[in-house]
C-alpha cells in the first residue's frame, strides 16, 4: 500500500517548522518533506524527527532573487547556484534528509539553449558532490499555469535533462498535480517514467486542494502506482481547503 508523507511547505504553513513536524506526527504521517527550511536549525529538525519516528525526505534548493524560482538553469549564476546548493546539501545532511529538489528557475525563451547547457553542467557538478553523501537529486517539472516560463513544465523535458546528465543519483519528481494541469494522460506517464521516478506528489486537479476532489481519480492513480511496483513515499503537497485536520479524511480512506 502506498505510503504518504506530509509536505510541510503547504500543510500547517502558518506554524513554525518544529511545530509543523509535531503536528504531522500527531496526524499519523510517518514521513515529511520540506520546501525551504533553512531558517530552522537542522540539528533541531533531526532531533524532532528521531523523537517522533518520522523520516525526513527532502528540501528544495533556495529560490534566488525574487522571481527567479531557482538558479540551476540561469546562465551567469553558476557561482550563486553552487553556493545555495552547498547550503542545501549541508542542511540536509545534518537534518537527515535523503534528497534535494534542485530548482532550475524561470528563463527567457531566447535563453533556452544556453540555459539547458547551464542546467546540465550544474546538475552534473551537484550530483557528483552529492553522490558520496548518498543524496539523490530530484527534478520537478512545474505546470506553466502556476509558474510561467519555468525551465521545464513536462515530464519529457525534465527527463531529457536527467538523461543528458548521465548521473544515477538524479531522478524525476513526478507531481501528479503538475502533470494533470500541464499534460494529462497521467497513468500512461506514470508507467513510462516509473523507472526514473525518485518521488511522487499529489494534489487535486485543478484546485491543488486535498486529493479527494476534481478531475483526477486518485484511488485509480494510487492503485496504478502500487501496481507499477513503486515502494517510495507519496507526498501530500496540497493547499488545504480549511484546516489540515478537517481535510485529512482523504488519508483515512486509504488507511482503511
Amino acid at each position: 500500500m502506498a505510503r504518504f508523507s506530509a509536505n510541510l511547505g503547504f500543510l500547517w504553513s502558518d506554524k513554525p517548522l518544529l511545530e509543523r513536524i509535531t503536528l504531522a506526527a500527531n496526524s499519523g504521517f510517518k514521513a515529511i518533506e520540506l520546501h525551504w527550511p533553512y531558517d530552522t536549525s537542522p540539528d533541531l529538525v533531526r532531533e524532532a524527527c528521531n523523537r517522533l519516528g518520522l523520516t525526513l525526505l527532502a528540501a528544495n534548493t533556495p529560490l534566488g532573487n525574487p522571481g527567479e524560482s531557482g538558479l540551476a538553469a540561469l546562465p551567469g549564476r553558476e557561482a550563486d547556484f553552487q553556493k545555495v546548493f552547498q547550503q542545501a546539501m549541508d542542511w540536509c545532511l545534518v537534518a537527515g534528509a535523503s534528497s534535494i529538489h534542485v530548482m532550475p528557475g524561470v528563463i527567457d525563451a531566447g535563453q533556452r539553449v544556453q540555459a539547458t547547457q547551464t542546467m546540465i553542467k550544474n546538475l552534473q557538478w551537484a550530483a557528483d558532490l552529492a553522490a558520496p553523501k548518498g543524496l539523490t537529486l530530484l527534478l520537478e517539472a512545474i505546470n506553466p499555469r502556476d509558474k510561467p516560463d519555468y525551465f521545464y513544465s513536462t515530464q519529457a523535458q525534465s527527463n531529457t535533462i536527467r538523461e543528458a546528465c548521465g548521473r544515477s543519483n538524479i531522478k524525476l519528481m513526478f507531481d501528479v498535480y503538475h502533470v494533470g494541469v500541464a499534460e494529462g494522460d497521467i497513468l500512461t506517464k506514470l508507467a513510462h517514467y516509473m523507472p526514473h521516478i525518485g518521488h511522487i506528489q499529489i494534489a487535486a486537479v485543478p484546485s491543488r486542494a486535498e486529493p479527494d476532489e476534481g478531475e483526477v481519480n486518485y484511488p485509480v492513480v494510487i492503485k496504478q502506482i502500487d501496481a507499477l511496483g513503486y515502494t517510495g513515499w507519496i507526498g501530500a503537497e496540497y493547499k488545504p481547503r480549511a484546516t489540515v485536520e478537517v481535510g485529512l479524511k482523504w488519508l483515512a480512506s486509504y488507511k482503511a
